[in-house]
């Protein structure tokens, strides 16, 4: 726009009139045109999105699946139309028999016992029904033979058409409908092409839901990977919980092995609480050779993304996440725990920033490979080796107070909160790597019995560790120090209950019973449907994993079964050259792998102040009571509650059919043996799927002073045979 004066000053005529400015412009018009949407477009978007649209038509995978099915219900529906066929004949052979011996009326007869007295009635009724049946039978050959006679055979294939599909009706399978029921069939098998209907009998068969209820199919069967895939809904008073509790019984009822089956709930925005995703392996999924680590096929590593671990039933890779959290792996002997221990290392050890410490006290080769490139290394199960790896967690315990009190001066924006970043790990100016802290076969030092004085109060080597232990897994993983831990025996007297309760992620293999898995995963996780006791011993590697973090299963999976990668010692030793390779190009190469042997400065005072001014149980009559091996079937209650009766946020009553049903054993012996020991059951409200019941159980509280008299008993008969000695 231009601006052009009315008058110019040296105009007469224009003198002593103001002067304003014109302003010369065009009138744009700014409202944009509104374009309508193809119809094209639109019919796409409705005919997506319509639920009136049937899935097959709306995915290609699912349309080919649909054209498969089809095709197979064509190539059986000639041997489906017969087996309906002779079905329905007998039926109605059953019908006719029952109508001709007058079976109702014989039954009101016997019921109103005048059976006697309506013999003759009986007799009579039953030999006019059979003259019916042979004048019936008579007349339509007769009839049959003279429409033969003048229309030809086309007659009797109609009449034989009609009457087989009429049996045919008659036969056909439904709920409630009769036939005949083989006293000893054969073998059942899994032979389906993910038949709705055999899905459907399975959940009856299971009583995971009612006869008169069914489901609803949100995703149709499909092949994926070995097996078959398939989404439903459960009824409106079923939950998806429920069906993964009970997977054995569900597997029973398909006839699979319950490896085979895997069960989940579907959450997030696609999902609710009666959603349940299923798949069915063709075979055994960990019958096939074990894969190598995909971390053979990188250079260099990010200790912040989760390491490849294993992979699901599915062939699904399954990572775990390590940062900002602690691991326990546990295991009989033999099973694969220092392989899925050293597969968590192998991530970290390929990044260059990461320090780590390894103490081997299985005393094998098995981490040898690893002092080429970790900060501090011991393999030995002697004394001075637990008093070295105590010395560690000293230096760990000041290092992660050290990390907290530098964060206080760092701003918002290097450390938004107290936590460590990626960028403050990485940074050797703040000092805050992150630290693996590797134990192999941790109850060893858990159960040295070795003496070591801490402020002037004298404890044993294994209960300083583990409060060490303990601090560290509270505290330590948001300042960049993290834990794993792997043990052999995996009881509620070698792991204390409040080191377990603080360790994030679980790795259960294969353990000897359900208390074991147990304590490994979490109490009350058999109930759940995990349980790794009932792995098979064949399943080398395979295990339960409880992640403290997402997977690629999803985010809200409470866990899975998994079958660890497979890297042999030449792999882990290539592996470890590649991460040595990594920290002498960076620099970042230190302590024990540098060859610097300096013994790590400690400062017990400040560690003993963190973790509690070390008062730990230290009198020897809390020792002696803690070894008192408490009579059954108090002993066996004791380990199921084990958290339960340790913390403060446990339960607060058992019911009595949890407890006998999870110890199998007789309710009336058991109630009488309880109550010796002062523990009487008293009935109390607990919540049910049916709602919130009145049941008879037993107090957590009566249990604990149980526990607590008896081994007080204990401590001072112990001290009476010393005192007498």
């Amino acid at each position: 726009m231009g601006q052009t004066p009315a008058s110019s000053p040296g105009d007469a005529a224009g003198a002593g009139l103001p002067v304003r400015a014109v302003l010369e412009g065009e009138f744009v018009n700014d409202v944009p045109s509104v374009e309508r949407t193809p119809w094209r477009r639109r019919l796409g978007t409705w005919w997506r999105r319509s639920p009136r649209v049937p899935l097959w038509a709306k995915d290609r995978v699912h349309a080919v699946q649909a054209a498969k099915d089809l095709v197979v219900a064509v190539v059986r529906s000639p041997f489906r139309f017969l087996g309906a066929v002779v079905r329905g004949l007998v039926v109605a052979v059953r019908w006719w028999r029952s109508w001709v011996t007058v079976r109702d009326y014989r039954e009101a007869a016997e019921q109103s016992e005048k059976l006697a007295d309506k013999f003759t009635d009986i007799r009579e009724l039953t030999l006019f029904r059979w003259k019916v049946t042979g004048t019936t039978t008579a007349a339509v050959a007769i009839v049959v033979a003279v429409l033969d006679l003048v229309y030809g055979h086309r007659l009797l294939w109609i009449a034989g058409t009609t009457a087989s599909v009429a049996l045919a009706i008659l036969g056909r399978r439904r709920d409630g409908s009769p036939g005949r029921k083989a006293v000893l069939a054969g073998p059942r098998t899994l032979t389906w092409t993910m038949d709705p209907q055999v899905l459907v009998d399975a959940f009856r068969d299971a009583k995971l839901i009612g006869k008169d209820e069914t489901l609803r199919l949100v995703d149709r069967a499909t092949r994926k990977g070995l097996g078959w895939a398939i989404t439903v809904d459960l009824p409106a008073t079923r939950k998806a919980a429920d069906i993964v509790k009970h997977r054995e019984d569900l597997a029973s009822a398909l006839a699979v092995d319950e490896i085979q089956l895997s069960v989940e709930r579907v959450r997030g925005n696609g999902g609710h609480a009666g959603r349940v995703a299923m798949w069915v392996a063709d075979e055994d999924p960990y019958a096939t050779p074990p894969i190598r680590t995909p971390l053979l096929g990188v250079q260099r590593w990010d200790a912040w993304r989760p390491v490849p671990f294993g992979t699901d039933a599915r062939g699904r890779r399954i990572d775990l996440p390590l940062v900002w959290t602690s691991v326990l792996i546990g295991a009989i002997p033999r099973q694969g725990k220092t392989m899925a221990e050293r597969l968590a290392a192998a991530g970290l050890i390929l990044d260059p920033h990461v320090r780590l410490l390894v103490a081997d006290f299985k005393a094998g080769k098995d981490w040898q490979a690893a002092e080429q490139v970790v900060h501090r290394f011991m393999s030995g199960d002697d004394t001075e080796h637990v008093l070295a790896f105590l010395d560690w967690l000293v230096e760990l315990v000041a290092d992660v107070q050290q990390r907290y009190r530098r964060m206080q001066d760092l701003d918002d924006l290097t450390c938004p909160e107290s936590k460590v970043t990626p960028d403050m790990s990485r940074d050797p100016v703040l000092g805050m790597p992150i630290t693996a802290l590797f134990v192999d076969e941790v109850q060893i030092p858990l159960e040295d019995r070795t003496p070591v004085e801490v402020q002037g109060k004298k404890l044993m080597a294994g209960e300083y560790i583990g409060e060490l232990l303990t601090w560290l897994a509270k505290k330590a993983p948001a300042a960049g120090v993290l834990l794993v831990l792997a043990t052999q025996r995996p009881d509620s007297k070698t792991i204390p209950s409040k080191l377990r309760a603080v360790l994030g992620s679980r790795f259960a293999l294969r353990v000897m019973d359900w208390r074991d898995s147990n304590i490994i995963l979490g109490e009350q996780m058999n109930t759940r449907g995990y349980d790794s006791s009932r792995l098979l011993p064949s399943h080398k590697g395979v295990g339960i994993l409880r992640p403290d973090g997402e997977t690629q299963a999803g985010a809200d999976v409470l866990a899975l079964t998994v079958r660890t990668f497979y890297m042999p010692n030449e792999d882990w030793r290539e592996i470890c050259l590649r991460g040595r390779a990594l920290r002498e190009a960076e620099g970042t190469l230190t302590g024990h792998a540098a060859g610097q042997t300096v013994r790590p400065v400690l400062d017990h005072a400040a560690v003993a102040k963190a973790i509690g001014g070390g008062t730990g149980p230290t009198p020897a009559d809390a020792e002696r009571a803690d070894e008192v091996e408490l009579p059954e079937p108090l002993a066996s209650v004791v380990d199921y509650l084990a958290d339960d009766l340790d913390g403060d946020d446990g339960r607060d009553f058992v019911p009595t059919a949890e407890l006998v049903a999870v110890l199998d054993v007789e309710p009336t012996a058991f109630g009488l043996d309880m109550a010796k020991f002062g523990c009487s059951p008293k009935r109390d409200r607990v919540p049910t799927e049916d709602g919130v019941k009145q049941v008879r159980g037993y107090v957590v509280a009566d249990i604990r002073a149980a526990v607590e008299r008896l081994r007080e008993a204990a401590v001072i008969d112990g001290e009476v045979i010393d005192d007498d000695q």
